[in-house]
């Protein structure tokens, strides 16, 4: 959420994140009314770093909380700070391993945006790409529901999702839809190269232009009476299979 040019951090395992990653945190408000004891190592993390606690009464975290569920603690920041396409490959680069990357195509819900995130952090994805129109930014919802997993994985935030796989394609990456419709199971891909997972919309799935530029689309086969799986658990499953695969888990 912005609030007086501000974005806030909301809860206690994403301030606590925020700060363990060491992002630019201008102040951090505790409710007057929050256990000391829960909130101490935020409070002297804060206090170590420099960085500003002020006591508040609770109506006040209510009026600032973008989230339901706050907790007590919201930290204030400049607005996050994208990365580009270029900061992407070079986090992949430190690792000497193909790039694996997540291009969320249309992705509205905060909440859907927000758990793709943190999967791709626990999964070691080098980044995940979102267009500035027709998507979710990143805000309080969503940095509360990646558990804080936005201040480690680089975010680039692209004004056309076509050209940009077009760009990836050019330097070596093969682009793979996550869809229905895939002519090929997930289980029969070869998901090990350097890789693009795109995942489509909570509704309407990956757009037509953008199902036009993958390479190839891989679908979930399903095997009881629901044939469709909600966005981010569909990409939690893609994700998986690709670790299995990069891994050469059996």
């Amino acid at each position: 959420m912005q609030t007086e040019g501000k974005n806030t951090i909301e809860g206690r395992n994403p301030v606590w994140e925020a700060l363990r990653a060491g992002a630019a945190l201008d102040k951090i408000l505790v409710s007057e009314t929050a256990r000391r004891e829960s909130i101490g190592k935020i409070i002297a993390e804060a206090k170590k770093q420099g960085i500003p606690v002020q006591t508040v009464h609770p109506q006040k975290l209510e009026e600032l909380a973008e989230t339901q569920a706050c907790q007590g603690v919201i930290a204030l920041c400049a607005e996050v700070k994208y990365a580009s396409l270029e900061d992407l490959f070079a986090h992949a680069g430190k690792k000497g391993q193909p790039p694996f990357f997540i291009l969320a195509d249309e992705i509205t819900d905060p909440h859907n945006l927000g758990a793709i995130i943190r999967t791709a952090n626990a999964a070691g994805a080098d980044g995940v790409i979102i267009a500035k129109n027709r998507s979710a930014g990143v805000n309080a919802i969503v940095a509360k529901t990646s558990a804080g997993a936005v201040h480690y994985t680089p975010i680039a935030r692209v004004t056309n999702l076509g050209q940009t796989i077009d760009r990836l394609k050019e330097r070596g990456v093969w682009v793979t839809g996550a869809d229905m419709s895939g002519e090929t199971s997930l289980f029969q891909s070869d998901l090990k190269g350097p890789i693009t997972l795109v995942v489509g919309s909570e509704g309407k799935g990956i757009s037509r232009l953008i199902r036009e530029k993958c390479d190839f689309l891989v679908q979930i086969p399903m095997f009881g009476e629901i044939n469709s799986l909600n966005a981010s658990v569909a990409a939690a499953v893609f994700m998986y299979e690709i670790v299995r695969q990069r891994t050469g888990q059996k």
